[in-house]
């Protein structure tokens, strides 16, 4: 995926959007498989303070999309966005894949964007995830399940729930965690369309680097990494900080790629300390 505009691009989709309080523009983007709702750990409190803009991407959550795409179409579609919400200039939040579409429009759109939150994610990203079993299926299937019924309920977490693919998502398996599994991913993983899934995949295969570009992002940004982190490895987020010329980060012991989740009032005590020291990213 690459920000060129020499790309064929599809026209650009009315994504569903969920907006939340008033004040400078927050967008927020979501990670596969995800949707806007799903970004609830952040929006909820960032919209006390300001506005935020979370996006169903194409082909996830309620932004449907018939046929195939790449992944550079996203781009096209959260430009329409910010120009269908009159949004001068935002801070760019991104989770995973968002966090990668968020540097694509820093880059894209440097006089718009004015910093950015990068969360489990990176611009060479690299996981060390094992190969899934039946079983692993499963069992993950049954945990998010139970877990629906009664997110805090101890014997699933114990038999089924640290037997699924949960135990590389998640390192702490508190209520807490699997609240936000039962509440955000469950729905997000259902509505998450093949074209969409095929888009990612396309786009793994056929590599992504865009490190060396970095240079060019002269926003303030905050980079956060789950330590033991399987999907996007805690090594290639903070790699990424180190491009980035205007960079903090933090990489939290004991966590994995869903630890905003895992450890939510450490996470946004972080960010709120950023914005803090950064204001003109809000401003």
């Amino acid at each position: 995926m690459s920000a060129h505009r020499s790309q064929t691009t599809s026209p650009a989709t009315n994504l569903n959007v969920y907006v939340q309080g008033k004040g400078f523009p927050i967008l927020c983007l979501h990670g596969h498989p995800g949707s806007g709702s799903s970004l609830s750990v952040f929006t909820n409190h960032l919209s006390k303070r300001f506005q935020t803009f979370a996006p169903d991407l194409r082909g996830y959550g309620k932004s449907w999309f018939n046929g195939n795409f790449a992944m550079h179409d996203h781009l096209t579609d959260l430009e329409a966005l910010i120009d269908r919400f009159g949004i001068r200039k935002c801070l760019i939040l991104g989770w995973s894949l968002g966090g990668i579409l968020g540097m694509e429009l820093a880059l894209r759109l440097p006089e718009r964007v004015t910093g950015l939150i990068l969360v489990a994610t990176a611009a060479r990203p690299r996981g060390n995830h094992p190969p899934v079993t039946w079983q692993d299926n499963v069992y993950t299937g049954v945990a998010a399940l139970l877990s629906f019924i009664k997110p805090d309920w101890q014997w699933n977490i114990e038999t089924f729930g640290k037997r699924s693919l949960f135990r590389y998502l998640i390192q702490q398996h508190n209520p807490t965690a699997y609240r936000y599994i039962a509440k955000d991913a469950l729905s997000a993983y259902l509505q998450t369309s093949a074209p969409a899934t095929r888009a990612l995949y396309s786009a793994i295969g056929a590599g992504y680097n865009r490190l060396t570009d970095l240079e060019q992002i002269q926003c303030p940004a905050l980079v956060l990494a789950g330590e033991c982190d399987r999907h996007i490895t805690a090594e290639a987020s903070l790699e990424t900080s180190r491009y980035l010329k205007d960079c903090q980060s933090h990489c939290y012991s004991n966590t994995a790629h869903l630890f905003p989740w895992e450890i939510p009032d450490q996470v946004l005590s972080d960010i709120d300390r950023w914005l803090e020291k950064n204001l003109q990213v809000v401003s």
